[in-house]
């Protein structure tokens, strides 16, 4: 994406009144890295969230009351078939795995296998056919290379790709995987993530 020309922002605009859908990846380390960025994303934003975070199927999240902590955005845990609306922060439930189709959260039960679980990889090929531009891809802390796949097809569909430095990430696998794509356009500490999206939707803010 080319970053100084408003026409490939992706936002809202007059002429477009879908919102900008940002798919959060993070493992590892992960829950720091969405409490910063949240907290430093106004809630007005236009925007809207999907976070796709490695749980351990026996593991229970405390990250929905964790997040309310930190932004007034709605946060919500995914239902099946549920509509991406703007200004919303949605999270994927434990054992499932998730897709977008036609602007709609799908979830299906992840496999038992552990080695076909990448479910960050998934969500952001899904969301690049399905939201092409307007698509944001953005890779926080974590182990392993889940993202670094999708991002690749979120580049090529025209959307945003942004990742957290390894300075800042407590775990840098996913971050220098995602990176040694070539197909990242910032790399920043996760409150100058949000940031950067802030200007990057441009008009978007507003509406």
């Amino acid at each position: 994406m080319n970053l100084a020309s408003p026409q490939a922002t992706p936002g809202h605009s007059s002429h477009n009144t879908q919102p900008t859908i940002v798919g959060i990846g993070a493992s590892a380390g992960g829950l720091e890295a969405l409490e910063a960025f949240f907290h430093a994303m106004p809630s007005d934003s236009g925007m809207s969230f999907v976070v796709i975070q490695h749980l351990s199927p026996d593991f229970k999240s405390h990250m929905e009351e964790l997040l309310t902590r930190q932004t007034s955005i709605p946060v919500y845990r995914v239902e099946d078939g549920t509509a991406v609306q703007p200004n919303a922060i949605y999270l994927l439930p434990p054992k499932k795995e998730m897709v977008i189709r036609e602007g709609k959260l799908l979830l299906t039960d992840r496999s038992h296998d552990r080695s076909l679980n990448h479910p960050i990889d998934l969500f952001l090929s899904s969301l690049a056919e399905d939201a092409g531009a307007r698509a944001v891809a953005v890779v926080l802390s974590g182990t392993g290379s889940d993202g670094s796949r999708g991002i690749v097809d979120v580049s090529a569909n025209g959307g945003l790709v942004l990742v957290q430095d390894s300075t800042s990430a407590k775990f840098d696998g996913m971050p220098l995987s995602a990176t040694a794509t070539g197909k990242v356009d910032l790399v920043l500490p996760p409150a100058a993530i949000a940031e950067a999206l802030i200007k990057f939707t441009g008009d978007g803010i507003s509406n």
